[in-house]
């Protein structure tokens, strides 16, 4: 079992993608949104995963992470996805020591951006980049399964409203 440890902020100008080693489009879908529990499928460039994570307590939470076959994560996206399927381009930007993964999301929730660091330890210190904004680790309406699943969320101005 590992323990995932990340802080996650809005981004406020483009100043990343020149500072990005490169970027990958992530198309994911959830099997299962509880809270408890989420469970999700996800193809990543050339590579799929199934992903099991557990509830939030701050910003730790369990994750369990498997590779699957391509065609497996496609079929399962189209058949078995609950909600909306997430589609978004991942930039990894190195800052300070941290490989800082920023995301531009496509289709319904296009114009949001958001950037995310995993973090050893939750106290661990983190120097912030130019780039980004108003921290929301822990603002559920930014998780990626609840935007799947919400029918009433819109970006305005770069947020969720």
């Amino acid at each position: 079992m590992a323990v995932e440890i990340e802080r996650k902020f809005l981004v406020k100008n483009h100043d990343y993608r020149h500072m990005a080693v490169g970027s990958t489009r992530i198309m994911q879908g959830y099997l299962s949104t509880e809270i408890r529990a989420t469970i999700r499928v996800r193809l990543c460039g050339d590579n799929a995963y199934l992903t099991v994570k557990g509830a939030n307590i701050g910003s730790v939470r369990d994750e369990w992470e498997y590779e699957i076959p391509v065609d497996d994560a496609m079929r399962m996206l189209e058949r078995c996805a609950a909600g909306a399927v997430i589609d978004k381009e991942r930039y990894r930007v190195p800052y300070e020591g941290h490989m800082w993964e920023v995301d531009e999301f496509q289709g319904h929730y296009e114009g949001l951006v958001v950037a995310e660091v995993e973090l050893s330890d939750e106290n661990e210190e983190v120097a912030i980049p130019d780039f980004v904004g108003k921290e929301v680790t822990g603002n559920t309406r930014y998780y990626n399964s609840v935007m799947a699943s919400a029918d009433n969320l819109r970006v305005v101005d770069g947020r969720l409203v």
